[in-house]
């Protein structure tokens, strides 16, 4: 009797502790993967990875490695989890767990972006391929393929003024445009190197920032009809060139944060003209990996490393830091706009 109690623990400790999901993971005895939730500005952490499902026994992406991670812009609960190789999650409420985008399959998800003007219109960057949702990820259409497929899809971003104008960065170099949410689409940069990230300006629309991997920023002020090489504003700084993340200060128009090689890089006239953010650690040793700003307060910065959390309150004079919750490296950072001091962290192994 007593050794069938032990058993009938055991089974439910397990049950309750939650168990991963058999993804396409070579980590499958790892099982500090996913994404971590901080309500206090990373003072601590907790690992957000349940995955309800209809018979009761919850499941958990606990063992997931983070590619890409977007919040919903008019729905600051909605979060969208990008994995490698395990397809696209999705949660309304990270309380109450996160739910699979059946139809993607086990991709790798390049990018994400939501529709500011409709939650049930997402687009999702796979490989050579958008897909777009128009039923809150029930189901996929492909909407842009490049005839190369090792041209990866780096990036998405839509215009929150007129969300009918979708951007896309390839791997190849360029920056393509839809007038039409994804029904057609024209070239309107070509650059030397593969564009990494798009963002577009959160006071007027027609700013577009492109970040390219080695070759700097790329700036048009009117929706991408015209581009300003942005590299010799940043020939001062050694591997200013070789992007790691770029964040917005949309408290003050112009504030850009500008992650590299070469450490954190301040402009505050959107790229023309910047200096240096002294950090802690050299910057040799500094691999940064995101970087995020209060949408509320562009003092407040936080990026992470492959070990380590950091966080100014003072536009970066002086910084704190915590370790990692986990051992595997920092990959994505979210700030709620609603309450700053909630904080999104994705996680992944690297090689």
């Amino acid at each position: 009797m007593i050794k069938g109690k032990i058993i009938l623990i055991v089974a439910l400790v397990f049950v309750l502790s939650g168990c991963s999901i058999s993804f396409n993971s070579k980590d499958t005895g790892a099982t500090d993967g996913g994404i971590f939730l901080s309500i206090n500005q990373g003072n601590t952490w907790q690992q957000k990875v349940l995955v309800p499902t209809t018979s009761g026994r919850p499941k958990a992406i606990n063992a997931l490695n983070n590619n890409a991670l977007a919040m919903d812009p008019s729905d600051n609960k909605a979060i969208y989890y990008g994995s490698v190789s395990n397809g696209l999650f999705y949660t309304y409420d990270i309380s109450q767990g996160w739910q699979i985008a059946k139809g993607l399959g086990q991709a790798t998800i390049n990018n994400i972006a939501v529709d500011p003007d409709s939650k049930c219109i997402i687009y999702v960057a796979i490989a050579n391929k958008i897909y777009k949702s128009t039923d809150c990820s029930r189901n996929w259409a492909e909407v842009y393929y490049d005839n190369d497929p090792a041209t990866k899809i780096n990036t998405i971003a839509i215009d929150h003024y007129n969300s009918t104008n979708i951007y896309i960065g390839t791997s190849r170099g360029e920056v393509i445009k839809s007038f039409d949410r994804g029904i057609s689409w024209q070239t309107i940069g070509r650059f030397e190197n593969g564009v990494k990230k798009i963002m577009i300006g959160p006071s007027d629309s027609r700013l577009l920032l492109a970040a390219t991997f080695k070759k700097g920023l790329f700036r048009s002020t009117n929706s991408g009809d015209s581009w300003v090489n942005l590299e010799e504003n940043l020939e001062d700084f050694k591997s200013s060139l070789s992007f790691r993340d770029l964040a917005i200060g949309e408290a003050d128009p112009g504030r850009l944060i500008l992650a590299t090689n070469y450490g954190l890089l301040r402009s505050d006239d959107n790229g023309d003209t910047w200096s240096k953010i002294e950090l802690i650690t050299p910057e040799k040793k500094a691999t940064i990996n995101a970087v995020a700003v209060n949408p509320k307060d562009s003092k407040e910065i936080y990026y992470v490393t492959n070990t380590t959390f950091y966080r100014s309150l003072d536009g970066g004079e002086n910084w704190t830091s915590r370790k990692l919750p986990t051992t595997r490296a920092g990959w994505n950072l979210l700030i709620d706009p609603k309450n700053p001091n909630i904080i999104y962290l994705a996680v992944r192994k690297l090689n």
